[in-house]
């Protein structure tokens, strides 16, 4: 059985879990998320792993990277990255990273970019199941009125990533912290 080593790391947003697989990060997701225990279960079939919380040098630059994003210093991530998923969830994944800090996408917008509008649904679905939060940017993923959608962080968590890269698309009332 191969291992995944995971820790904690508490963000000004929220807690996450971070997991190191052979010096790749395959997991950065919401510890107390609705879907923690099936998101789990996916990563450790998918990589034939169990987790053992100890921290690696991988966890310690993925925690560096992501204070330097919360304190405005990155906007983007140098992380090598192992995604657990379908192939389908994967080129979602790999999509993701291609909006920019700052920016949004919607559910059909992102639809689009793989080249197939009418897969909206297993693409909102693909983009549910990220295990590699913040990094891997589903935070800039709205719906298409403009409106903020579902998040496993809460809506309060992407709030806050949108409101720290500045997004403009967005109205402020959508913004506002409650």
């Amino acid at each position: 059985m191969n291992t995944i080593s995971v820790q904690y790391y508490k963000s000004p947003v929220g807690e996450l879990i971070i997991g190191d697989y052979n010096n790749r990060l395959c997991l950065c997701d919401w510890h107390f998320r609705k879907m923690r225990e099936s998101i789990d279960k996916r990563i450790k079939g998918v990589l034939n792993a169990e987790f053992k919380e100890q921290n690696t040098d991988l966890i310690a630059s993925t925690i560096l990277q992501l204070e330097e994003y919360f304190a405005k210093d990155r906007i983007t991530f140098d992380l090598p990255i192992e995604f657990a998923g379908t192939s389908f969830q994967k080129s979602v994944w790999e999509t993701l990273q291609t909006i920019p800090y700052g920016q949004t996408e919607t559910y059909l917008g992102l639809s689009r970019r793989l080249g197939n509008e009418k897969a909206i649904r297993a693409v909102a679905s693909a983009n549910g199941a990220n295990a590699i939060s913040i990094i891997i940017p589903c935070h800039r993923i709205i719906g298409s009125n403009g409106e903020l959608t579902g998040y496993a962080g809460g809506l309060h968590a992407k709030k806050r990533l949108l409101q720290l890269e500045n997004v403009s698309n967005i109205s402020t009332q959508q913004l506002e912290i409650f």
